[in-house]
C-alpha cells in the first residue's frame, strides 16, 4: 500500500492528516457531559453557537437576542439559565447590579453581530451607517457597527476569551478599515487578538460555508500559536440528501431558466445570460451530488440539480449541522431555511471551542 508522508510522521502530527467526519447528523441527546467552562452568547439567533459550544462541553449559561421570534426559537431548543430579548446596546446600559454575577466569570463571550452588511452579495458600503429592519419585526438598528458595539460588551463583562464572528466579505475592499478598527478597539481594552477565515467544507460542515473568527483573550496566551487548521475530508452533498419530500419550483420564470441551465453552471445566472443577456438570478445556486453545497442562505434559493427543486427541510438541516430533532416551531422550509441561514453551523463553533479548551484550562 503506498503511503504518504503524512502516514509517516508519528500521533503528535495527526492534525496534519485528512479526517472523516460524521457529527454533521446528531440529536440534542448527543450532547457529551460539561467540562466546567462556561460560556454566554450574544447575537444568539437560532442558537448554532451555543449548540456547538455544547458539543464541545461547554455550559452555556445564557443568550441575549434582540428578536422576540428568533428568541422563542432559542428558548424552545437550549432553555437558557439567563434570557435577555433586547438590544445589545440597551444590555450595555444595563447597571452591573442587573447582571447576573455568573457572567462576571465567563470562560468565552461569543458573538456572531449581524454580517448582511459586509456580505459580497449585498450592498455593502452603500448600507454602512445606515438603519436597517429584519423581517423579524425589531427595532431598526444600523449594523456595520454592532462589532463595536460588541466589544463595549466584552469591556462590561471581561470574560477570559472572546469569539467572533462574521461574513468574509469583512475582509475585502473598504471593509478591512472595519477589521483594523475592531484590533484597535480590543487592544483599547486590554485583549489580544488574531483572526482566521475558516471554511467550513474543511471542518467537516456539509456546507460551503466561510467565516472569519475574531478570538481575543485577556490572559497571557500567545494567539498566534493557536492551531486553527481543520483538514476534514470534504462532505458531498450524495452523502447527506434527502430522499423524497421536495420542495417544486412554480415559478414559470425560474423553471424557464431551468432549462437552458447547463451542467456545471454555478447558479443561473449563465442561462439568464444565454436567453436574456443580462446578469441576474445570480442568488440561485445549484446543488450537485459530487461537490460540498453551496452556502445556506436566510433567503435560501438553492436548487438541487438533480431534481430541479428546491432543497427539503432535512437538506437544510443537515447541510446547516443542525441537530436533527431542533424544534424550528414551523414546518414553513422558506423559515427553516431563514432560521438556519442567520445561524452559525453548531460544528464550525464545535471546532473553533475545542481548540481553546486547553488553552481555558491552562494546558497550553
Amino acid at each position: 500500500m503506498q503511503q504518504s508522508i503524512f502516514d509517516l510522521l508519528g500521533d503528535e502530527f495527526d492534525y496534519l492528516k485528512t479526517k472523516e467526519s460524521n457529527d454533521w447528523y446528531w440529536h440534542f441527546s448527543d450532547y457529551p457531559n460539561c467540562n466546567g467552562l462556561k460560556v454566554f452568547s450574544c447575537f444568539a439567533c437560532g442558537g448554532g453557537s451555543t449548540m456547538g459550544y455544547k458539543l464541545a462541553g461547554y455550559d452555556v449559561v445564557g443568550c441575549l437576542e434582540i428578536d422576540k421570534r428568533m428568541n422563542d426559537v432559542y428558548l424552545a431548543n437550549h432553555k437558557p439559565k439567563f434570557n435577555f430579548l433586547m438590544d445589545i446596546r440597551d444590555f450595555n446600559k444595563l447597571p452591573n447590579n442587573q447582571i447576573p454575577n455568573e457572567l462576571f466569570d465567563l470562560d468565552i463571550l461569543d458573538g456572531s453581530p449581524p454580517c448582511t452588511t459586509f456580505s459580497m452579495a449585498g450592498l455593502r458600503e452603500k448600507t454602512w451607517g445606515k438603519k436597517k429592519k429584519f423581517r423579524e419585526g425589531q427595532k431598526e438598528q444600523t449594523l456595520d457597527d454592532l462589532s463595536f458595539i460588541f466589544i463595549e460588551t466584552v469591556n462590561k463583562l471581561k470574560p477570559k476569551f472572546v469569539v467572533m464572528e462574521n461574513v468574509e466579505g469583512l475582509t475585502k475592499g473598504n471593509a478591512w478599515r472595519y477589521v483594523q478598527q475592531i484590533y484597535k478597539h480590543f487592544h483599547n481594552i486590554g485583549y489580544s487578538v488574531k483572526h482566521w477565515l475558516l471554511k467550513g467544507e474543511q471542518m467537516g460542515v456539509p456546507q460551503k460555508r466561510h467565516r472569519v473568527f475574531f478570538i481575543a483573550t485577556r490572559l497571557n496566551v500567545d494567539l498566534s500559536k493557536l492551531d486553527m487548521s481543520f483538514l476534514y475530508k470534504p462532505i458531498l452533498f450524495s452523502q447527506i440528501k434527502s430522499v423524497g419530500d421536495t420542495k417544486p419550483i412554480v415559478s414559470d420564470n425560474l423553471q424557464g431558466l431551468i432549462k437552458f441551465a447547463k451542467y456545471g453552471d454555478r447558479n443561473l445566472e449563465p442561462a439568464c445570460l444565454r436567453t436574456r443577456g443580462k446578469s441576474s438570478f445570480f442568488n440561485y445556486c445549484f446543488v450537485y451530488d459530487n461537490q460540498v453545497a453551496p452556502t445556506i442562505t436566510a433567503h435560501c434559493n438553492n436548487i438541487r440539480w438533480d431534481t430541479k427543486s428546491y432543497l427539503t427541510k432535512k437538506d437544510i438541516i443537515s447541510i446547516s449541522t443542525f441537530p436533527q430533532d431542533f424544534n424550528f416551531l414551523t414546518d414553513n422550509v422558506d423559515n427553516i431555511a431563514y432560521i438556519c441561514g442567520m445561524s452559525v453551523p453548531p460544528v464550525m463553533i464545535k471546532r473553533v471551542a475545542e481548540r481553546l479548551i486547553p488553552l481555558l484550562k491552562g494546558e497550553q
